[in-house]
């Protein structure tokens, strides 16, 4: 037994230090910014998710990713997440939203409850383990690795569930700025119309850019404003899912006294609604929004790099071929409700 204050034989000193992770994202944001530079359909978060992921299995670099690198990669997936999703808020105003129009808001809260509900329940009829099912169906829904970060914060969600819930919806993202474009023609949509379905079905903001780009600056700008409306529902999912958590909660302690009740909204997501607050307002200048604007993009390739090297593929066999069956399904699930919703819009 080891004495008090003695480090555990085996165990380095600097094992639970952050620093030599954060330094290892913040290489690891680089090289992901190096690779959108070359090869601009390629977006910096998705690069940083990739490059993660395969820091996590390349020899020598893999025993510092689960050695010294740990601590700090963890940090990255999580703090550098929150602060991110705080920044995220400023990308969005209540005058955007408004300007869709109604009968937009009301197609793209139907895709986003249709996805979510349908992912989910295709997820615990798969039999997923944990939170895989939850997350999978967050990240599909609305806004990718961002939303699986927020919501894996408030169900304190195991490292792995997060890591391949983000892996997947990166792929799939990923495959959509290559297939969704060779479909306008043949499903005959607008340039328009196919902005609005990039924006609606697609996962990251992105992977949205780099999909409806191919179709012009109008579809450009549909795209991100239908995608920006998809973000505003981060907060009320999350503030759903502390309530339904906080109830489980309550009646797991009852009779008992015990039981640890989650915050409805935690405070990074109150961060967030507080930004969108502030840029609603006006009094932003532009050169604040994007400086923020990269800000974020930066804390959130760190955080996706960091979820990205906590992947063990090996790991995954067990569940591997369900997980994917789960991201195709999903993909049709979000294409299709998407693609009714923008007709029926018009």
């Amino acid at each position: 037994m080891a004495l008090l204050g003695q480090r555990p034989r085996g165990v380095s000193p600097a094992a639970g230090r952050p620093l030599p992770g954060l330094a290892l994202a913040a290489l690891g944001v680089a090289a992901a910014g190096a690779v959108h530079a070359l090869l601009p359909a390629v977006p910096m978060l998705t690069a940083a998710v990739v490059l993660g992921l395969a820091a996590a299995h390349v020899p020598g670099v893999r025993a510092v990713v689960r050695g010294r690198g740990k601590a700090g990669l963890s940090l990255a997936g999580k703090r550098l997440m929150r602060l991110g999703v705080v920044l995220l808020g400023l990308k969005l105003s209540l005058d955007d939203v408004l300007g869709l129009g109604w009968a937009t808001v009301v197609m793209v809260l139907g895709v986003v409850a249709a996805t979510f509900f349908g992912t989910w329940w295709l997820g615990r009829r798969m039999g997923l383990p944990g939170d895989q099912p939850l997350l999978i169906a967050t990240g599909y829904s609305i806004c990718g690795a961002s939303a699986i970060g927020a919501v894996s914060e408030v169900t304190e969600s195991e490292e792995r569930d997060a890591a391949v819930s983000v892996a997947l919806v990166t792929l799939c993202g990923t495959l959509a700025i290559a297939v969704l474009p060779l479909l306008q023609g043949p499903l005959g949509l607008s340039d328009a119309e196919f902005g609005r379905w990039a924006g609606a079905s697609v996962h990251d903001v992105g992977q949205v850019v780099a999909t409806a780009q191919t179709a012009g600056a109008g579809a450009l700008g549909d795209a991100v404003l239908v995608k920006l409306m998809r973000v505003a529902v981060l907060a009320p999912l999350v503030a759903a899912v502390g309530l339904a958590l906080r109830a489980r909660a309550a009646a797991r302690g009852a009779g008992a006294g015990v039981g640890k009740r989650p915050p409805v909204v935690p405070l990074f997501v109150a961060g967030f609604i507080g930004m969108v607050a502030v840029r609603s307002t006006g009094w932003v200048p532009g050169s604040v929004l994007d400086l923020a604007g990269h800000a974020q993009e930066l804390l959130l390739a760190a955080a996706l790099f960091g979820l990205g090297a906590a992947v063990d593929l090996p790991s995954l066999t067990r569940t591997g071929g369900r997980v994917a069956a789960l991201g195709l399904c999903a993909w049709v699930v979000v294409a299709g409700a998407s693609y009714a919703g923008v007709r029926w819009v018009g």
